[in-house]
């Protein structure tokens, strides 16, 4: 307890829900990272020039997946619906590996691409059920002293399962991974049940605008489409949506860039997938150092605004810097610094902006955005960035276009962060 106060500002009360929130992290990110740099390698092996209509699968499967996702949340528990996606999850890599296992050459590359587009809905799907949660759990001033600590497990379950790729690819094979990404996503699910029972029978604040946990334990109800009309009439959640489009178009920019990158300067795909694996490594250290000493430090001293102005900040440098030089090592560094940002900094300031929201919006209006508007800007990213090379721009021109749409994001961080304060302190949102 005294060695967690000299790091975080948590009270006594807090450290145990605290603990296995950033263990649940720990398991889900574990789980992703393992499988995240195959995603990667599948998706060049099946032609960077492909890339769009991955995304766009990607887009459409959230289409299909959002829609169940919010039928569960109206009519069961979050003790329920929580443990019923991740074990569709789970079982859905076993589906995967069987069919590694048996299928031809050629078909393994039609099934890696929709092995590329399933893995980016899943890892959507679960860690947005993931923050969902949190905001549910942990009030707005909570949110402000901890999330960062909790996102730690996160980082350092993405630093595991990085690894276990790493140096386990050339070793056993990269598909015979997915059954370690289930294995480790099962007990993530556990984690999950464990942590909403500890509050259940001891919650961890005493707010009084909080409803009740008996309420509060039962099904959020309502339609399928709450989440869509919510969005839309609320001039703070359209804000949230024009932030996280900005974000996703500027990262598929990014993503693409790196890709034609990475295509000529390897001709291995192992090397390729420990390429990957080695930047997640980098990126997952510096995020947990960052998140350890600094995030809840920043965030209390800067206050939410900044803080979520910090990530454009960095992307508007970064893509100056990218036109510039365009090579396989500045564009590793940039990804490296935006990723580290993100996780340590904006992604934990980014989750703080729901706990001001009612319950059906932290599950319903939430998730919409997390899957559907995220993949609906990697889709306008990754058609906008085919557009440009169709104009005959190269990386670095390009990189001079993403660099003015991030001081764009930034403008809109910065309005987030004081609608956020203004709804913290008048918590006056109504139910949708």
């Amino acid at each position: 307890m005294g060695f967690l106060k000299k790091i975080v500002a948590v009270e006594e009360h807090e450290v145990r829900p605290m603990l296995l929130a950033a263990l649940y992290y720990f398991l889900l990110l574990a789980a992703y990272f393992v499988i995240r740099p195959i995603r990667d390698d599948m998706g060049i092996a099946g032609g960077v020039r492909n890339l769009p209509w991955l995304f766009l699968g990607t887009l459409l499967g959230m289409l299909l997946v959002h829609p169940l996702f919010t039928a569960l949340v109206s009519r069961l528990p979050r003790r329920l619906f929580i443990p019923i996606s991740y074990t569709f999850f789970a079982v859905n890599l076993v589906v995967f590996w069987l069919l590694f296992q048996t299928i031809s050459e050629d078909a393994g590359i039609w099934t890696g691409r929709v092995f590329f587009v399933w893995t980016s809905v899943f890892n959507l799907f679960v860690v947005s059920i993931y923050w969902s949660l949190m905001a549910d759990l942990f009030r707005p001033a909570q949110a402000k002293r901890l999330f960062g600590f909790i996102a730690v497990g996160g980082t350092v379950g993405a630093v595991v399962g990085s690894s276990v790729t790493a140096f386990l690819a050339n070793r056993v094979g990269p598909t015979n991974l997915l059954l370690v990404s289930a294995a480790i996503l099962g007990l993530a699910m556990l984690a999950a049940r464990k942590l909403m029972s500890t509050v259940t029978r001891s919650r961890i604040d005493d707010d009084p605008l909080r409803p009740p946990t008996a309420q509060i334990e039962q099904p959020v109800g309502g339609g399928v489409f709450d989440g869509v009309r919510t969005v839309f009439a609320s001039n703070y959640l359209l804000g949230i949506v024009t932030y996280m489009l900005l974000y996703t178009i500027t990262a598929t920019f990014l993503y693409f860039q790196q890709a034609e990158i990475v295509e000529v300067s390897f001709t291995d795909r192992a090397a390729r997938t420990v390429f990957f694996a080695r930047i997640d490594l980098a990126v997952n250290i510096l995020t947990a150092l960052t998140q350890i000493f600094l995030t809840g430090r920043i965030v209390r001293r800067i206050g939410v605004a900044l803080s979520l102005a910090t990530l454009p900040l960095v992307c508007i440098l970064g893509f100056a810097a990218l036109g510039v030089t365009p090579t396989l090592i500045a564009i590793a560094i940039f990804q490296v610094l935006r990723r580290s940002s993100n996780y340590a900094i904006a992604r934990p300031c980014r989750e703080m902006l729901y706990t001001v929201l009612p319950r059906s919006a932290k599950y319903k209006a939430k998730n919409f955005i997390d899957t559907f508007v995220y993949r609906f800007g990697d889709q306008v990213g990754a058609w906008s960035y085919t557009g440009l090379g169709a104009l005959g721009l190269g990386a670095a021109a390009i990189s001079l276009v993403a660099a003015p749409l991030a001081a764009v994001w930034l403008v809109i961080g910065l309005w987030l962060g004081r609608e956020h304060k203004v709804l913290a302190t008048g918590r006056d949102l109504p139910e949708h």
